[in-house]
């Protein structure tokens, strides 16, 4: 497994819906995902910055690479743009880290 972990940015006085679309995510989502090799996705709200964190495992042979591709991901984008910084296209503004520390 590949660890993966990313921030985004959450717009002010959208923690509540934010959080309330999230435990609805739409089943065929969550599907796309996990057929695309993404597992044990976490995003954490630091309240105090309204920075987003995320962290994710990867399968070796995932395609994630190829999410931003798909109809459903794209919508899901639509769906939460009014939510948070996002690109032209929809999609969130992510900031990649790299991980200085791991322990099982």
């Amino acid at each position: 497994m590949i660890r993966d972990a990313f921030k985004m940015k959450l717009k002010p006085g959208f923690e509540a819906e934010y959080k309330k679309r999230h435990d609805k995510i739409w089943p065929e989502l969550s599907q796309v995902l996990t057929d695309a090799g993404v597992a044990d996705y976490s995003i954490f709200l630091d309240d105090a910055t309204l920075t987003l964190f995320a962290s994710c495992k990867l399968t070796e042979d995932n395609t994630s690479a190829d999410l931003p591709n798909h109809p459903l991901v794209q919508k899901w984008w639509a769906y939460m743009a009014d939510l948070m910084e996002t690109n032209p296209d929809n999609s969130p503004v992510v900031l990649p880290l790299s991980e200085v520390f791991h322990m099982d």
